[in-house]
């Protein structure tokens, strides 16, 4: 089971989550408008959707896997401390 969830957790740093989300943001907006030239062009509503469905596929294969070009840098945790509660008296 560990080892599952190490395939399925997938780290990426808090830069890049920025760059997954900027990536995503282009992409959708050019596929959305590709899709609809190439569509109204050629007049197919077929088109239309199998051509964003493709570019929605492609943009999933870049951005859902934790690639290393997405955690280039990571988050340094402050060391964790002993809490010995003791009460004062």
């Amino acid at each position: 089971m560990p080892a599952l969830q190490e395939l399925v957790e997938g780290r990426i740093d808090f830069n890049g989550q920025k760059k997954a989300d900027d990536i995503v943001r282009v992409v959708l907006i050019t596929s959305t408008l590709l899709s609809f030239v190439v569509g109204f062009t050629l007049s197919s509503l077929k088109i239309t959707l199998s051509t964003f469905a493709l570019s929605t596929v492609a943009l999933s294969l870049v951005v859902l896997p934790p690639w290393p070009m997405f955690n280039k840098h990571p988050v340094k945790w402050l060391p964790s401390q002993e809490h010995n509660p003791k009460s004062k008296g």
